[in-house]
């Protein structure tokens, strides 16, 4: 089948040409451009690119054509494709019919930590036996791409020393990021909606994508039909730490649930399975105890930083050993050996003595227990926070108050120009009142002007020792290069 998709080269599409591509498939793809890393990647992937949307890139005429999200109704490729009676479909339908077919899959939903959890359940999986496929919205380190085709048949393991677990049979397991945003301009439904989830895990919920869900109640409805999809014989492995899960997976789940948190976590009265309490780590490692049902299932290590990680790790272990049987002892030996995920927690080097990270963090909780994980992770020297609100979320000022917490880890916060001129000026982020809002609560913060001011403010401030965080969910004009060769230099 020739398969052609428009917007090849966002992650979530030029992971899905990729899947189609190890398919079988004859795989074509346009966009309006195809930079680094996506453009090289799909190339190397055998995927036949076309710079541009035109109606003559449907010539000859595809079996199938995917449309992705970005395209307006007035994409001329688009409507060639729909015009003209071309069989069309959405990310969201095509995963759910044609990839995730014969497979059980393990979603990962949630407005917080989907990427980093994904990652870590398909490592598991993968490392206590199984044959996972998967589809990533990042790139995890422990695999050389952001997806696979799962086996043609996973073979049930035992499951004598999985905290006493049982799952009912399932087939083999795919997992992959459950996101909320819509499809596609002619299909407004979340795109987890289309995932058919056996086991899924929920991280958080917190008002996100406004551009999408202008109320919050909208954005819960998309996580309340995502639970209420989930077949009586699944599993949902819920946050019991977060009041709006438990509302939502309380009222709308048909399916068992399995609660998890830390100790010492408010959990909002649910009794928990699967409980993580930290332990004292050394040599780079977060080490935590797991408790399943109260019992003490053993010490474990996880080489990334915060709470928040070892929240995931425990919804992760969760979500593998009660959904699908995967072994405790060998998930114990195979997690140390998670490397993370790209741009999340992302030592890019040590110019100087100067550590830089790279992190996708913009929305405010996210980028308060970033910091907070790379603070504990190097309490020695400062932390400087570098944050460019870019998301339709970051860049307006429904978070106002929230920012203005969100940095107390940080000695020193930069901030970057608004990444979004179109929003209307009385619902904009107010830079110069959150520098006002930063400094009153005892710290140094500026808002600079451009990237180079940037740069040049912390070639001139950082010493060695110092940690620096980059965080955006965008490229960031390029800053993360230049300022490794600036402080090289």
């Amino acid at each position: 089948m020739h398969v052609h998709l428009i917007a090849v080269a966002g992650t979530g599409m030029g992971a899905l040409a990729g899947l189609f591509k190890e398919l079988g498939h004859d795989v074509s793809g346009s966009d309006v451009s195809f930079d680094p890393p996506m453009g090289p990647a799909l190339q190397a992937w055998g995927i036949r690119l076309m710079k541009g949307f035109d109606p003559e890139h449907l010539e000859p005429k595809p079996d199938l054509v995917v449309v992705g999200n970005v395209c307006r109704r007035d994409n001329p490729e688009a409507r060639a494709a729909i015009d003209g009676g071309v069989a069309y479909t959405d990310i969201g339908h095509a995963m759910g019919d044609l990839v995730l077919k014969n497979t059980s899959p393990l979603v990962v939903a949630g407005t917080h930590g989907k990427t980093t959890t994904t990652s870590m359940c398909t490592w598991l999986l993968d490392q206590t036996g199984f044959a996972p496929g998967f589809l990533v919205g990042g790139l995890p380190k422990n695999f050389p791409h952001s997806f696979r085709v799962a086996a043609a048949r996973g073979p049930r393991l035992p499951v004598a020393d999985s905290a006493g677990f049982a799952p009912p049979a399932r087939r083999v397991p795919f997992v992959v990021e459950g996101d909320e945003y819509d499809t596609a301009f002619f299909e407004k439904t979340p795109k987890f909606w289309h995932y058919r989830p056996e086991v899924a895990i929920l991280t958080s919920i917190e008002h996100d994508h406004v551009d999408i869900y202008p109320s919050f109640d909208k954005y819960l409805d998309a996580f309340a039909g995502m639970v209420s999809r989930i077949p009586e014989h699944g599993l949902i492995v819920a946050s019991a730490a977060d009041r709006h899960v438990v509302d939502i997976v309380s009222r709308h789940a048909r399916c068992e649930v399995a609660w998890y948190a830390l100790q010492g976590d408010d959990t909002n009265g649910q009794a928990v399975h699967w409980l993580g309490a930290i332990a004292p780590g050394d040599d780079g490692m977060q080490a935590f105890d797991l408790y399943a049902g109260g019992v003490m299932s053993g010490r474990f290590g996880l080489r990334m930083a915060g709470a928040y990680n070892v929240r995931n790790a425990v919804a992760a272990i969760a979500a593998t050993a009660q959904g699908f049987g995967a072994s405790i002892e060998r998930i114990k030996e195979a997690l140390p050996r998670f490397q993370g995920v790209r741009r999340r927690q992302d030592l890019l080097g040590e110019p100087q003595g100067i550590r830089v990270y790279d992190d996708f963090a913009h929305h405010p909780t996210a980028v308060d227990e970033t910091l907070r994980g790379l603070k504990a992770l190097h309490p020695q020297g400062r932390l400087i926070a570098v944050f460019e609100p870019r998301s339709a979320t970051a860049c307006r000022s429904m978070h106002q108050q929230q920012y203005a917490r969100a940095f107390g880890a940080a000695d020193q916060v930069l901030l970057a120009p608004l990444g979004r001129t179109t929003v209307p000026e009385g619902e904009r982020l107010n830079l110069v009142q959150l520098v006002e809002d930063l400094k009153r609560g005892g710290g140094q913060a500026h808002a600079a002007a451009s990237i180079d001011e940037i740069l040049a403010r912390l070639v001139h401030d950082a010493r060695p020792g110092d940690t620096i965080a980059l965080l955006s969910n965008g490229a960031f004009g390029g800053i993360h290069k230049r300022l490794l060769e600036a402080l090289s230099a």
